[in-house]
């Protein structure tokens, strides 16, 4: 029975049809491979037409995590030089169908799994992969409860993880050898999960409570002590965790959360831009958010703080968010409030004349109409939400709106740009969650950014690496939001309020220069240079055969 050499197993080292004669007689790969020797862009152009020549999203899936799984270096040139065309296929929204149908269609172990009920093998788990102290760069975790808008998907959200680090890897050169995604199985109240006999992960529902919280604090404790030097992002945890976990440990290790930090970061890019059009301050907001979850509360946050940045005290910027949730407008006199809504509750007695629908709620138009909001984010995933009703009362309220509505995917974003365009008249000022064309209006051509995390955080990352930073400091954030906005001139009609996807491994090298320099400022730099942007450079790792 024929064995295949290790070195062609590992997709780390494998390079297929690209092994010299002599590396094929060095390492047993005699007659093993056809006769021609290709190049990696031999290779990468016969791979990118094999993609295209797939219809569907999914088998375009399929057929990008077969190859990573065969040959890396070829999987990121391949990504590395289509971008903008392959980042919704590795990741959102086209994940989002690869994990409803993970285990069903499981091919290769990527992770490391921790089961919540063996939380003594954390340690073993990691023990395994045979990695010193100073290997690992970067490990993304998730528990997969709250999966880019569908939910909860329990050990199936193991490929969030290993999107995740993809990313990081193409547009922000962290080099694929030095990462590790990781799920936290703690079950799933996914009942068609639970009942199907193909399903991978625990069969039980989710874990709360001591148990959960004991499985975090082990794996926050291993890894950072078995990989000291590493950032530890969290992904995709349900609004009970995420918040209270980032809070918990922040200070304590080097961490950061991706949908509470990453996502506002963004937003805050998108706001930093749409302001040198407006020629107002933060401390000029008046902020609104649809959809009330630990994102768009984490949005929220980070725009106050900027507010308290130029002069507001907390009680003021606190004072100019309005909280839109499920129930309406969030008001001080409702039970059971999140703690991450708590702080921006309304007083009721402000309300009291305000109009409410037939079950005593306060929705979205009436806020508007009343608030006059400067900025609309929506993070609701309610399709249609900003209707003309709305669109054409925020037009009315201020000159030049700022309009963010960020929910993807597409079926699920609270109105179409090219609906806002025309119904604020061309005078919104527009960010969306998905990648969308450019949108025609009175001989003006639109373009719209898409505020998409991946602009942000793997430079965020590649800076926290660089600068040894000991932990992410809102300081950093701002930076990485400044530096993105940094980018683009949104200040001509029409123009994108953020930087194209396109470019997207200039523009992470750019924020891993303002973040590096920016832990030196903040006092977390474990590393100094004296040129940053060589340091940052230097430090990408390229897709080429080593």
């Amino acid at each position: 029975m024929s064995k295949t050499p290790e070195i062609m197993q590992n997709p780390l080292t494998n390079r297929d049809t690209a092994f010299t004669y002599e590396e094929r007689a060095k390492y047993g790969l005699t007659g093993r491979l056809p006769a021609a020797v290709e190049t990696l862009e031999q290779q990468a152009a016969r791979a990118y037409k094999q993609f295209c020549a797939y219809e569907k999203d999914m088998e375009k899936y399929v057929f990008l995590d077969q190859l990573h799984n065969r040959n890396e270096t070829l999987y990121y040139k391949l990504i590395t030089d289509h971008l903008a065309q392959m980042l919704p296929i590795v990741y959102d929204p086209t994940v989002g169908e690869a994990i409803k149908k993970w285990s069903r269609d499981y091919r290769r172990s990527r992770a490391v799994y921790l089961n919540v009920n063996r939380i003594e093998d954390v340690r073993a788990s990691f023990e395994t992969l045979g990695l010193g102290a100073d290997d690992v760069d970067l490990l993304v975790v998730s528990d997969a409860e709250e999966i880019l808008g569908i939910g909860d998907w329990g050990v199936n959200g193991t490929d969030i993880s290993v999107g995740k680090l993809a990313i990081y890897s193409a547009a922000a050169g962290i080099d694929p050898a030095r990462v590790i995604a990781v799920n936290l199985d703690v079950g799933t109240n996914n009942e068609a999960l639970l009942n199907d006999p193909a399903y991978l992960g625990n069969r039980h529902a989710r874990v709360y409570g001591e148990k959960y919280d004991a499985l975090v604090a082990e794996y926050l404790k291993v890894a950072s002590e078995m990989f000291p030097k590493a950032l530890l992002h969290f992904e995709d945890f349900g609004p009970s965790n995420a918040r209270r976990i980032l809070q918990k440990y922040r200070n304590e290790y080097r961490i950061f959360n991706d949908d509470m930090q990453g996502t506002g970061a963004i937003v805050m890019s998108s706001v930093f831009s749409a302001l040198k059009v407006t020629k107002q301050s933060f401390a000029d907001q008046r902020l609104i958010v649809y959809g009330a979850g630990t994102a768009g509360t984490g949005m929220a946050d980070q725009i106050s703080a900027a507010m308290e940045r130029e002069g507001l005290s907390r009680a003021e910027a606190r004072s100019r968010v309005w909280l839109i949730d499920i129930n309406g407008l969030v008001t001080d006199d409702m039970k059971d409030l999140p703690d991450y809504q708590q702080e921006y509750a309304r007083p009721a007695a402000e309300s009291t004349d305000w109009a409410r629908d037939k079950d005593g709620f306060i929705r979205l138009l009436e806020v508007v109409k009343q608030v006059k909001p400067t900025i609309l984010i929506g993070t609701s995933t309610d399709h249609g939400a900003f209707g003309e009703d709305v669109v054409k009362a925020l037009a009315a309220g201020v000159e030049r709106p700022i309009l963010l509505p960020l929910s993807n995917p597409t079926e699920r974003i609270e109105v179409m740009p090219a609906d806002a365009v025309k119904w604020s008249d061309g005078k919104a000022l527009i960010a969306v969650g998905i990648p969308v064309p450019p949108v025609p209006y009175q001989g003006v051509n639109y373009e719209i950014g898409q505020a998409n995390n991946a602009m942000l955080y793997p430079g965020l990352g590649l800076g926290v690496i660089v600068s040894g930073a000991k932990h992410v400091t809102d300081g950093m954030l701002l930076a990485a939001a400044e530096a993105v906005a940094s980018q683009v001139n949104p200040q001509e009609l029409g123009a994108s309020l953020l930087p194209p996807v396109d470019n997207l491994r200039a523009s992470s090298a750019t924020v891993a220069v303002a973040v590096a320099k920016q832990a030196v400022k903040d006092g977390v730099a474990t590393v100094q240079s004296d040129n940053w942007i060589q340091t940052v450079q230097d430090a990408m790792w390229q897709p080429v055969y080593r």
